[in-house]
């Protein structure tokens, strides 16, 4: 059996704007959370978060994208958000969240799947793509990789890989997400998130958005100590050039190789401002897929979802309209 922790349903009450049902889908002795929001026979949305998110990133796209028909199907991994959180942080890898929407893909029998996916969203959600091209329709690819051999890691990303490492900056038993994500969303001032993060002051938010933002991302973790986070830290130390085997390496390069045959639409939207993810990376991966299209949001940071998330949602349409 799987030692666990449960966050309770009361952590998700009242967060704005997320006054969604939940739904859950057992993989072996866990039990894993999403949303499913739209007509059960609509074309499907596959929305797929990264690190350290949860389907909460995706609030505002769902309402706009069930008004123009589709099925939002938005699933939290393992870890994260309403789902189980294994205590062993060893048990996470890239391979078994992978596992796990597979699972959940089969479970619900998707097919006509747009997939949407950002950060660790990315190699998991396109590996769905590339194994099972049949489900899928289209991509939409934000702010997200595939390890391969010639990609360049950027600064930003090999800093944030560092500051999860024991004695790093968000090495903490109970890390603070939410001043991270709250942060990233330019809601509060690095200064301040520095100071709350290395010292424990009380966050100095830009407005109360900020405050409701940070509640959000700390919502799935409340109350439960660092029994609970061992999915936190175990993302960044995955990435491939830190872990290769825990990050799934070997598979990425194959999906990166296999995805430059997709010849089905992929539709790429970038945060312009983002240091993990650059752009001039974005526009270079959109360049290699036969059908593709390319729309920077040159303010957006990493988590374009949480600062633009209507404009996304509109545009992810219009994008399908046009094809």
């Amino acid at each position: 059996m799987t030692d666990f922790v449960r966050t309770q349903d009361a952590n998700f009450a009242s967060l704005d704007g997320y006054a969604f049902e939940p739904h859950y889908h057992q993989w072996a002795d866990l039990r894993v959370h999403y949303l499913d929001e739209g007509p059960r026979d609509g074309p499907v949305m596959l929305l797929v978060h990264g690190m350290p998110t949860w389907s909460y990133l995706y609030r505002d796209f769902i309402p706009d994208l069930v008004a123009a028909g589709f099925r939002c199907i938005v699933p939290d991994h393992l870890g994260f958000g309403r789902s189980d959180k294994p205590i062993d942080p060893h048990w996470y890898s890239i391979a078994r969240h992978t596992e796990v929407l597979t699972s959940l893909i089969h479970e619900l029998d998707l097919s006509d799947i747009t997939l949407v996916c950002q950060d660790w969203g990315g190699p998991i959600g396109l590996a769905q793509a590339v194994t099972m091209p049949e489900r899928f329709s289209r991509l939409v690819i934000m702010n997200t990789w595939l390890h391969n051999p010639e990609y360049a890691y950027s600064d930003a990303i090999r800093r944030w890989n560092k500051n999860w490492q024991p004695g790093g900056l968000f090495a903490s038993d109970t890390p603070d997400v939410g001043t991270l994500v709250a942060l990233s969303a330019g809601l509060i001032s690095r200064e301040a998130a520095i100071a709350t993060l290395a010292r424990g002051a009380e966050p100095e938010f830009v407005n109360a958005q900020g405050a409701a933002l940070r509640q959000a991302y700390l919502a799935p973790f409340a109350g439960l100590g660092a029994a609970a986070c061992g999915g936190l830290a175990a993302f960044p130390l995955s990435i491939p050039f830190h872990d290769y085997a825990r990050g799934n390496g070997a598979a990425q390069t194959l999906h990166f190789e296999q995805l430059k045959q997709w010849h089905k639409p992929a539709h790429f939207i970038w945060g312009g401002a983002d240091d993990i993810f650059v752009e001039e990376w974005g526009r270079q991966w959109a360049a290699s897929f036969a059908q593709s299209t390319f729309y920077n949001i040159e303010k957006a940071g990493h988590f374009l979802q949480n600062t633009h998330g209507e404009a996304i949602a509109q545009r992810i349409v219009s994008c399908i309209e046009h094809e």
